[in-house]
């Protein structure tokens, strides 16, 4: 370790022989030596006259002096770099973990240092020497969350490096070379990739196979691994091709399935299905048999592992035991005193285990059909019991959100393994017994060390419930079928990186833009604010102070404070600058729902669960009125832009608008069938907009208190709307997951934005009107950028290729409004508009990660070439 110390002090000596040079001076160096085609850098800057040469031309360029030591900095940090580690060595792996935070503690806010890290990404495309140093500046610079959206990276060379989290939104990769790279949660929203040859790439979620069209409740590979079968509630078995997500093979039934399992040698696919287990011909895709015994719904199935018996376990609270050559009960286990949810043969086919909703899990021995062990420990259902590969552990997943190690010799509990939040539905041990993966009610699937009992990965992805998790026979995929009735393919190899993920680990209730649009708040319901500079995500501040929920957050006019209303049934004010609580209001035993400054910043709106709202002085903190008049919670409070009127709305489903001179209320607006949830008053003051669980966006004249227009679209109750700051656009949040733009003068929606997972609590328009905060249930933020189509057509990406034709297709939609930047505690991988043409992108088994990127909205250019020319 003495000796790393040593190599990162001289490393940062090294990086800080960049000071004094000008970010412009490395692009103009990078730009003369693409143009006069040099390919050994360093031999070329060594030799005086060509130093002399470059300072002379970069001078006459930027019109700037140079100075004579420039070009020879330049060289100096090149001949030390090119022998160090950090030109050798991987900086992502975990060893290097404690020495990288040292080193970005000193360099985060270092622009002369971030500079040459620039530099050196862009020297990989020209001197294969430097490809590693490239390659670990660039990890650097996306550790530090330096803003890379919209810069050009041709022809990069990167390799052996995790880019997790990498925001290249708009970027050009074209040329651009991968090797060996995690791209687990890159942003490619919009980026061009023209001849990009990316290959052994690592990504958590390898693909996603859609077809059910309810939950989906069990997957199984085959034993080939080549094949895929699932089950749902739709009343289908499906059996898919792993390699290219098609379907194979497709039965419709009468009733939903709960369970597939294939034979050991994968000829016969068995199911169960009510009280019934059918088996079905692969070879022939046709029902070959049935078993019928149960007198209740089937649960679980397993063959054993020589394929002549298959055990079942219903909510008849029996175990079945069957004779698969001659097809007729063989014993009837009875112990259970609940349904049995799972049964599973031990790897020998000596053990049969089973776990139901008595919270208990017995061992049963096969040949005589008698108990041998009983295992207690569990406080909730069992739903899940798997053997490891040797047969000494067995695995149990719980109600109680716990997963069981035991001894399967002993029957002594050996582990329990806490991480998942909600009931563990399925377990399922990798084929080298070192790994178990589980799926849960709280959407995620985790990845556990057995020896250790440490989860390993956290797996995130579907939308909903996991209600099964299979490992491929060669350990390499896991499969996941869940209650977004989606089944996702994961790389279950990789050891991932530690990465560090900001956001919140809760419901995002409210967002705001400082005034100057250089911060975003973001208020949660784990009881933190958060302060995020808005160009690259980076956290500038947690407002720790609140004892509940935050419920909703607001700037003052001039940006210097931040109000925080929660639960706790307090508001509070944050010196913004300093990150540090300046006051605090009590507002008695009432929740806070809603805070809003007045224009001037003097006053302080707030509304809460007991019907008042309640104006407070900034300077003395002393409540200065109360406004009466509604009968129900007040859900939104907002000041007119001049600040003479206040509109709120409210659960008993009015709006009121009050005096604030006199302290009266002036109009109750009517039309809303349900509760209020959100107000807004346009820019000149003359329209305020509502948003109703009617599921209506309601605008309303403000001088004669009339509904001038109803905007309907949104599926569910609209929790957020707000403005744009020219006042033609509205935006809107709903319980629906999407966020809509609507054309204020015509009423018509202009834009549907998807990609929240769970109920938009929040919306908030930059300043500039430029992009869009959005605050959700599924804990992220979101930030859009809501750029015109025109503003695309404008940019010259397109002219690039030449079918007329693509102007105005699909493309565009997909790409003018797109997700620039994602705060969230889970990876997501993005492509949304990307532009690709003759790109190859193959993980690290060889498959093809085409069928991933257009799934996340990438435009493969030669699918709309070969689409025009059927067209025409």
């Amino acid at each position: 370790m003495s000796f790393q110390n040593e190599q990162n002090e001289n490393l940062y000596g090294i990086l800080s022989l960049s000071k004094g040079l000008d970010e412009e001076i490395f692009h103009r160096v990078i730009q003369i030596i693409k143009r006069e085609k040099i390919y050994d850098c360093l031999e070329f800057f060594s030799q005086v006259q060509n130093q002399w040469q470059l300072e002379n031309k970069i001078q006459k360029e930027l019109i700037l002096n140079v100075g004579r030591n420039n070009i020879q900095r330049i060289v100096n940090v090149l001949k030390k770099i090119k022998d160090h580690n950090f030109n050798e060595q991987n900086y992502s792996v975990e060893e290097y973990q404690e020495i990288k935070e040292h080193l970005i503690k000193k360099i985060a806010f270092n622009k002369k240092i971030i500079g040459l890290l620039k530099f050196l990404v862009h020297l990989t495309a020209l001197d294969q020497r430097y490809i590693q140093c490239g390659s670990n500046s660039l990890h650097l610079l996306v550790q530090m969350k330096v803003d890379l959206k919209r810069q050009s990276f041709e022809n990069i060379r990167i390799r052996n490096i995790s880019l997790i989290g990498a925001n290249f939104v708009r970027c050009d990769l074209s040329g651009s070379e991968f090797d060996n790279v995690i791209i687990s949660g890159m942003n490619l929203n919009g980026a061009k990739l023209f001849n990009s040859k990316w290959k052994n790439l690592r990504i958590n979620e390898l693909k996603k196979l859609n077809g059910h069209i309810r939950y989906v409740n069990s997957v199984c590979f085959s034993a080939d691994g080549k094949s895929c079968a699932s089950c749902s509630v739709d009343k289908s078995i499906r059996l898919w091709v792993v390699k290219t997500g098609k379907i194979q093979f497709v039965s419709k039934g009468k009733s939903w399935v709960k369970q597939v399992c294939f034979s050991p040698n994968s000829t016969i696919l068995a199911s169960c299905s009510d009280q019934i287990v059918q088996f079905w011909n692969l070879k022939t895709k046709k029902q070959t048999s049935k078993l019928i015994g149960h007198t209740k719904k089937v649960n679980s199935i397993d063959f054993s592992p020589n394929g002549t018996k298959l055990a079942s376990g219903g909510e008849d609270m029996f175990i079945c035991l069957w004779d698969l050559k001659g097809g007729q009960q063989k014993t009837k286990l009875n112990g259970h005193q609940y349904s049995v949810q799972s049964v599973r043969f031990s790897p020998d086919g000596t053990t049969l285990a089973s776990g139901g909703n008595d919270k208990s899990i017995l061992l049963w021995d096969v040949k005589i059909g008698q108990q041998r062990a009983k295992l207690d420990g569990h406080t909730n259902y069992v739903n899940s019991v798997c053997f490891s590969p040797d047969g000494t552990t067995l695995a149990s997943g719980s109600s109680d959100n716990y997963i069981r190690l035991w001894d399967v010799k002993t029957g002594q509990e050996k582990a329990i393994l806490d991480g998942h939040q909600y009931s563990v539905q399925s377990v399922s041990f990798a084929p080298d017994g070192i790994t178990l993966a589980s799926g849960s009610n709280d959407k995620s699937i985790r990845l556990w060390d057995v020896k250790t009992g440490q989860q390993k990965v956290k797996l995130d992805g579907h939308t909903h419930s996991i209600q099964s998790v299979c490992f491929s026979p060669d350990g390499a995929t896991l499969a996941s079928g869940g209650c977004d009735n989606s089944i996702r393919l994961w790389d279950a190899k990789t050891e991932y990186q530690k990465a560090k993920l900001d956001g919140h680990t809760s419901y995002v209730n409210s967002v705001c833009f400082s005034p100057d649009g250089i911060i975003l708040a973001s208020g949660s319901d784990d009881n933190l604010i958060s302060l995020w500079i808005v160009e690259t995500g980076y956290l500038k501040a947690k407002l720790d102070g609140h004892k509940s929920q935050i419920n909703s957050i607001c700037f003052s006019p001039n940006g210097i404070t931040l109000a925080s209303g929660s639960d706790d049934n307090t508001i509070c004010l944050w010196d913004v600058d300093k990150g540090q609580q300046q006051a605090k209001f009590d507002h008695q035993q009432f929740s806070v729902l809603s805070v809003c400054f007045s224009p001037d910043g003097i006053t302080l709106a707030s509304g809460s669960t007991d019907g008042l709202i309640r104006l407070w002085d900034i300077n003395t903190g002393q409540q200065k009125a109360q406004l009466v008049g509604h009968s129900n919670s007040i859900q939104s409070v907002c000041f007119s832009p001049d600040g003479t009127t206040i509109a709120s709305g409210s659960k008993d489903s009015f709006i009121n608008l009050w005096d604030i001179k006199t302290e009266l209320q002036t109009a109750k607006l009517d039309g809303h069938s349900s509760y209020v949830n959100s107000v807004c008053f346009s820019p000149d003051g003359t329209t305020l907009a509502s948003g109703g669980s009617d599921n209506y966006i309601r605008l309303w004249d403000v001088k004669t208190g009339q509904q001038k227009a109803k905007l309907d679209g949104h599926q569910y109750s609209v929790q957020s709307v707000r403005f744009s700051p020219d006042g033609t656009t509205l935006a809107s949040g709903s319980y629906d997951k999407s966020i809509r733009l609507w054309d204020v003068k015509t009423g018509q929606q202009k834009v549907k934005l998807d990609g929240h997972t769970h109920s938009i609590q929040s919306v908030c328009f930059s300043p500039d009107g430029m992009i869009v905060a959005s605050g959700s249930y599924d804990n992220s933020i979101n930030l859009w950028d809501v750029q015109c189509e025109q503003q695309i057509q404008n940019s010259g990406i397109l002219q690039l290729y030449q079918p007329q034709q693509l102007k105005n297709n699909i493309y565009l939609k997909s790409a003018a409004n797109i997700n620039i930047l994602l705060i969230s505690q889970q990876l997501k991988f993005q492509s949304q508009g990307a532009l690709i043409l003759q790109s190859e992108f193959i993980n690290h088994f060889g498959r093809d990660l085409k069928y991933l990127f257009q799934e996340r909205g990438a435009c493969f250019l030669e699918n709309y070439r070969e689409f025009l020319q059927n067209q025409s």
